[in-house]
């Protein structure tokens, strides 16, 4: 049997097929050093971890869950956007909680578009972005937050892909601050734009928003714009702000409508979030300012290895970037970042991310993920050293 027709031109995930390869490579005896995924090797706070045991030890917390969430789990979410954004959201009618904001992005392009619309995509940029859209029945039109522009929407670059697509009118559009891969920050009048501009085009703005608290001292929600919930939704996520990647809890947050909207879908497709993940993850929102303190020490101690080799590979790279990755530009003896990448391991046994999987804009970069410990970027900078 053949697969279904949505699957055209959809690719398995550049990172599940690299680390097959990078496995293989291992069980020769090679001993890669990953330093490409963007997974939190660092462990929840300890209080969170004892909540999910106690929970996860009683009888009555294994059943199915509401499709809504705990109460008190939404609740959570509401105190920690008011505290940490400024953000005021009604944690009854404006917060759905996700298995992963992954889910979100899903659940969002399967809610709000079909065939016969656009949705403008970042490139470079997230890639189930663009997956999520044409599993969609959707077309992705790419726009390119250049390097010049500090990775911000071209506004002018935007009105002409509109333009250039009534055929298939554009229905929405993705952004993502602080942007992976680039790191950049945003800026209040970079949203104030935004929904400007979505209110004028009536098109739905999706803001995909984990990397808020990493290597950044002032998060920022694009729902904190006047008017954002007319034309907006934002996701976020606890995988990169405590370290519970794998606990897969994420949130989307919105209008009270387009919640409810989102619901409609995926009510059909999961069925609730274990109750002492949900139990767990509220113990993690209640964690104060020192988590993330202690959190970025780490983090910019390994950045400041990241920097160094780096600069081993002849690559340049802007300082003030946030998130937890490096994203940098090759030398100009590389052709691209994919053969920057294969000459790092194939030669000294250590893989980092060539850029243009984010997007042909990204061809020229690569990106090196900040979630290794201190002495493992040491090995890989040894390694480096050693073979270029």
């Amino acid at each position: 049997m053949q697969p279904a027709k949505r699957l055209d031109g959809i690719n398995e995930y550049y990172f599940s097929q690299k680390l097959r390869e990078i496995d293989a490579l291992n069980k020769a005896g090679k001993q890669v050093i990953n330093l490409g995924i963007g997974s939190p090797d660092l462990p929840p706070h300890p209080s969170v971890i004892q909540i999910l045991f106690e929970e996860a030890s009683k009888p009555n917390t294994h059943a199915y869950q509401g499709y809504k969430g705990s109460p008190l789990l939404r609740y959570a979410m509401a105190t920690w956007y008011l505290k940490n954004y400024g953000v005021e959201l009604d944690a009854e009618t404006e917060i759905l909680p996700l298995i992963g904001s992954k889910e979100g992005i899903m659940h969002i392009c399967m809610t709000y578009f079909d065939e016969g619309c656009s949705v403008l995509v970042p490139n470079p940029g997230y890639p189930t972005y663009a997956s999520a859209v044409k599993l969609s029945g959707a077309a992705p039109v790419f726009y390119e937050p250049t390097k010049e522009n500090n990775y911000y929407p071209d506004f002018e670059q935007l009105e002409i892909l509109i333009k250039e697509n009534t055929d298939r009118p554009v229905k929405g559009l993705f952004v993502n601050y602080p942007h992976m891969p680039t790191g950049q920050l945003p800026t209040k009048e970079v949203f104030e734009n935004l929904v400007a501009f979505a209110k004028e085009h009536d098109i739905l703005l999706v803001h995909d928003n984990p990397y808020s608290f990493i290597l950044n001292d002032k998060p920022m929600s694009l729902l904190c714009v006047d008017g954002a919930k007319d034309v907006a939704i934002e996701l976020n996520s606890l995988s990169k702000s405590h370290n519970m990647a794998g606990w897969r809890v994420g949130m989307l947050l919105g209008a009270k409508e387009k919640i409810a909207e989102v619901l409609c879908f995926k009510s059909n497709m999961d069925s609730g979030m274990f109750l002492p993940l949900q139990l767990a993850a509220v113990k993690a929102l209640e964690l104060d300012k020192d988590w993330f303190d202690e959190l970025n020490k780490v983090y910019k101690e390994r950045r400041m290895k990241v920097f160094e080799l780096l600069t081993l590979l002849n690559c340049t790279f802007d300082e003030t970037q946030a998130g937890m990755f490096v994203w940098a530009s090759i030398p100009s003896t590389c052709k691209d970042g994919f053969e920057l990448s294969d000459k790092v391991l194939y030669n000294a046994n250590v893989f980092i991310t060539p850029g243009g999987i984010f997007g042909s804009a990204g061809n020229n970069f690569v990106r090196v993920s900040l979630c290794s410990k201190i002495e493992i970027i040491e090995k890989a900078i040894d390694s480096i050293k050693i073979s270029f």
